[in-house]
């Protein structure tokens, strides 16, 4: 089994972010990722929160470099998905036998990270695997990849000069929809409540698009289809039942926590988010999180950054005092 100082849990910013400090503070560091280095952030065609890049970036540009970065200090990464992590046997270096591996102290507890394919012990864990998108819940949503999406720059050009509709109004929703402004003859924008939630910047930039219409204080209850989507019925809060036209259907209906597999490990809040205290330790020692896994983030990439690199310094200095040094 692979031994490794810190186990890092999801190479989206915060993951990525942590890596590249802990390997720089000269800990052996494997990153674990199910998807790809950016994580969600990997589908957005416009990053407009993340410092340095005034004019944005893409999602699929950040992962790579934040990656190539990373791996330039000395993180290692795999591709695999995470099933639990479980307390160990206590870590010992291997003496006199060439061997490499961590620098344990004989009293110090371990962990061992199961995943899919293999599983690697761990003097610590940090917990940055992010979030999943989470689902309408309705008649035809599994007609996604057939004309059901969340990636507008993957999936947009096949309904260039059709009706699409996309929901949610939050951030992904309103840039997505600016991208599909570009291609598709008419983008209707459908979400719940009075006012969309996302940044005023890209509000402000549909408000500027003829060809985006805002549909407010709707629930969508089915996505309708024969021979492929035909559009999206909605109920609205005054009870009216419409149905849109579109050929293509884009759901950004929010974010949650990645966490399940964390479930009988850590303590978590009622949405499933991990509890930290200041110091991004979780309720066993030794378990750091950091990201919008965690309960109390503010769901900015800018945060997620900083609160990567806080957690890993955290998780150095738990090394550093449980060992002794």
């Amino acid at each position: 089994m692979r031994q490794v100082d810190l186990a890092i849990v999801g190479a989206g910013v915060a993951g990525l972010s942590a890596a590249t400090v802990a390997a720089q503070h000269g800990l052996s560091v494997l990153v674990i990722e199910r998807m790809g280095a950016g994580g969600q952030v990997m589908n957005v065609e416009t990053i407009h929160n993340m410092p340095g890049f005034p004019n944005g970036i893409s999602g699929f540009e950040l992962g790579p470099l934040l990656q190539e970065q990373a791996e330039a200090a000395g993180a290692q990464f795999m591709l695999d998905t995470v099933a639990t992590v479980r307390a160990a046997p206590v870590l010992r270096q291997a003496q006199d036998d060439g061997e490499s591996g961590p620098s344990a102290s004989s009293g110090q507890a371990a962990f061992v990270v199961e995943c899919e394919g293999e599983s690697v012990q761990a003097r610590a864990v940090l917990v940055a695997a992010g979030s999943i998108r989470r689902k309408l819940g309705v008649p035809g949503e599994e007609l996604e990849g057939r004309g059901v999406s969340h990636c507008a720059s993957c999936d947009g050009p096949m309904f260039r000069g059709q009706p699409v509709c996309v929901v949610g109004g939050g951030d992904s929703a309103f840039g997505e929809a600016a991208v599909l402004a570009g291609q598709a003859s008419r983008v209707t924008l459908v979400f719940s409540g009075r006012r969309p939630h996302a940044q005023k910047l890209l509000v402000d930039a549909i408000a500027g698009l003829p060809q985006v219409q805002l549909v407010a204080d709707s629930e969508v209850t089915a996505i309708t289809a024969q021979d492929g989507v035909t559009g999206l019925r909605i109920r609205q809060d005054d009870g009216t039942v419409r149905e849109l036209p579109a050929r293509g259907v884009f759901v950004y209906a929010g974010l949650q926590p990645a966490s399940a597999f964390l479930a009988d490990t850590l303590r978590l809040d009622a949405a499933g988010r991990i509890l930290t205290d200041a110091h991004f330790g979780s309720s066993v020692p030794g378990i750091f999180a950091a990201g919008d896994i965690r309960a109390g983030a503010a769901w900015l990439l800018a945060s997620a950054a900083g609160e990567g690199a806080a957690a890993a310094v955290a998780a150095c200095r738990y090394l550093q005092e449980d060992s002794g040094s």
